[in-house]
């Protein structure tokens, strides 16, 4: 959905957006506008029973002196059931109401989450977390506000309209009065919401810039402290909460505005009616039991006058919030699944890529025609520089990230042919940046998967993590906290392994994810990669010696392709760029490692 550029575009976008919704909940729309119906139309028969009871009670027995008995019990029982009447209406409209809303509200958040979780990694990158919660949060709240007061809206107008025929049917002279009134208060109030619906705009995306740059602190409260920018990070947070402010402020201003226009048009409405049913009164045209009837026929369309207002100045806040709930859910760039589904085949995979290609930004290639094979069952190490592309291809064999070329296949299958889902029944990929959730250990490593306890201790056994998991407080039922602060960077590195284990992967692929751990702790978990009852083939990318020498074989890769491939030792005698790189890498652990001792 496109910003409004007018009045009219903005009322279409309005009316598109309540649709979308009652189209999703016709029921609870339904409920809610029918008890509106019921609620309008107890009213206007309200009136109708106070100006009968004024004319057939009140006057006959204080002007004429007639004796109350036999009139009073039908007008009270008639005032009764209105009331009764009134109280279902409201009850069913408030009903239906909350379901629409709060329905609708939990539909557009789940509609978010499964868009943003199918968007490719690509996108990700060009979104902030504090904006995507704000539009999650805020903005979705926000695009279902109006749902709310619509029944309410649509009783109110099913309000006025009753009012003005009845008017029209009493006097057409005090029903012009009404109706010149009833309009004027709704263009006021139009007007009001279209000129503020680019502030409503920028107040929601206030509201994300508030949401990211919290997170930004939050998470980044470490360095935060580290650096001692407390008062920095505090400022930082006020100038976006004092833009905020201000705008919300310019609305409250103007809102404040319209409605002191609106508030004096409806009392000199009343005065003037009021006046002229005097003069109709002392010309015989109509009876004072009717003019009490349009008094205070408009003294109850005082607060739907008010809700109707309401209704326009919400929508158009709704259609600002809705503006940014559709950026994400029309996105394009959603990762395309074929329908291969996995295959129970507990074999090791093989994997081969031919002709790839692939740069995280235009014009700037990463990998440029490479060309892989891996047999099934092996360990295999990829080495390189700094920024060789190394883990780009381990992400690619993992499909979070798509070539721009070429095909990369698992089993000879693409793995773009694989269906949603299945290619990580067969694939599990662990990042040198760990996740972990807030939950226990168990739920961390099972993450959703039915497995059962041991399981999870074998994948536990197998990466290394069993001995300190014991020796946590409450073992494997250990809440960790979020991100697993609890825990140091090596132990989180090895509850993510497990993670992958436990569901058993035909291939499995390291991204430098045993990088926080001792190098006797990293060769114990390759050892035990290799003794392991898994059906997996092994891709580490791989920085220590210590590693490497275990792997099955090499892929060196440098200036974004593979430079050779096969067995370390034989890497070591005919590449001399390998074996200079393993140096490098030796002598920067060496001089790490005196530094520390020196430290210690």
């Amino acid at each position: 959905m496109t910003a409004p550029t007018n009045l009219r575009t903005a009322q279409r976008a309005g009316l598109a957006l309540v649709g979308y919704f009652v189209r999703r909940h016709p029921i609870s729309f339904a409920v809610g506008v029918g008890g509106a119906a019921l609620f309008a139309s107890a009213i206007v028969a309200s009136a109708v029973v106070i100006g009968r009871a004024t004319d057939s009670v009140i006057l006959p027995v204080l002007d004429g002196g007639e004796p109350i008995a036999g009139r009073l019990w039908p007008a009270a029982l008639a005032v009764v059931g209105v009331a009764l009447w009134k109280a279902i209406g409201i009850t069913l409209r408030r009903i239906g109401a909350g379901y629409l809303q709060y329905h609708s509200q939990a539909d557009t958040r789940l509609a978010l989450m499964d868009k943003v979780l199918r968007m490719e990694l690509s996108w990700f990158r060009r979104q902030t977390t504090g904006d995507l919660l704000a539009i999650t949060d805020a903005d979705a709240s926000q695009a279902t506000f109006i749902l709310a007061p619509i029944p309410y809206g649509t009783g109110a107008s099913l309000l006025l309209i009753g009012t003005v025929v009845m008017v029209f049917a009493i006097d057409p002279t005090l029903a012009l009065i009404v109706f010149v009134a009833i309009g004027g208060i709704v263009s006021i109030d139009a007007s009001g919401s279209w000129r503020t619906f680019v502030a409503f705009q920028r107040i929601q995306e206030g509201r994300a810039d508030v949401a990211r740059v919290a997170h930004e602190s939050f998470d980044g409260a470490l360095t935060v402290k580290a650096l001692g920018r407390e008062d920095y990070e505090t400022d930082r947070f006020a100038a976006v909460s004092d833009s905020l402010r201000d705008g919300l402020i310019g609305i409250g201003k103007t809102f404040t505005n319209y409605r002191v226009m609106v508030e004096a048009l409806l009392s000199a409405t009343t005065v003037v009616m009021l006046v002229m049913g005097a003069v109709r009164v002392g010309a015989g045209a109509i009876s004072a039991g009717q003019v009490i009837t349009i008094a205070y026929l408009l003294g109850l369309l005082l607060i739907p006058i008010r809700i109707i207002g309401f209704v326009l100045w919400d929508l158009s806040h709704s259609v600002a919030g809705w503006n940014r709930v559709t950026s994400v859910l029309h996105a394009e760039d959603i990762v395309a699944y074929g329908d291969l589904t996995a295959r129970p085949i507990p074999l090791p995979a093989a994997v081969a890529g031919e002709s790839i290609g692939f740069g995280y930004l235009a014009n700037e290639p990463v990998l440029s025609d490479v060309n892989v094979a891996i047999s099934p069952g092996k360990i295999v190490a990829i080495v390189g520089p700094t920024a060789s592309g190394k883990s780009t291809l381990a992400v690619l064999m993992a499909r979070l990230w798509d070539p721009d070329s070429g095909v990369i296949a698992i089993d000879g299958a693409d793995v773009r042919d694989f269906a949603r889902s299945a290619l990580p029944g067969e694939v599990a990929f662990v990042s040198q940046e760990d996740f972990l959730f807030d939950d226990t250990v168990a739920g961390n490593i099972a993450f959703g998967v039915d497995v059962t306890d041991a399981d999870i201790a074998r994948a536990a056994q197998v990466a290394a993590a069993a001995d300190f998991i014991g020796g946590l407080p409450d073992g494997y039922d250990t809440i960790l906290g979020e991100r697993g602060t609890v825990l140091s960077g090596g132990q989180r590195q090895r509850i993510a392994l497990a993670r992958a284990l436990v569901r058993k992967p035909r291939l499995l692929i390291l991204d430098d994810a045993t990088s926080a751990v001792d190098p006797s702790v990293e060769t114990r978990i390759i050892q035990a990669l290799r003794g392991a009852d898994l059906p997996s083939t092994v891709v580490v990318v791989a920085y220590r010696r210590s590693s490497i020498v275990l792997a099955d074989e090499v892929i060196f890769v440098d200036d974004g392709r593979i430079q050779a491939q096969g067995r370390h030792q034989d890497l070591m005698r005919s590449v001399p760029r390998y074996a200079e790189i393993l140096e490098a890498y030796e002598t920067d652990a060496a001089e790490r490692a005196k530094v520390l001792g020196e430290t210690e």
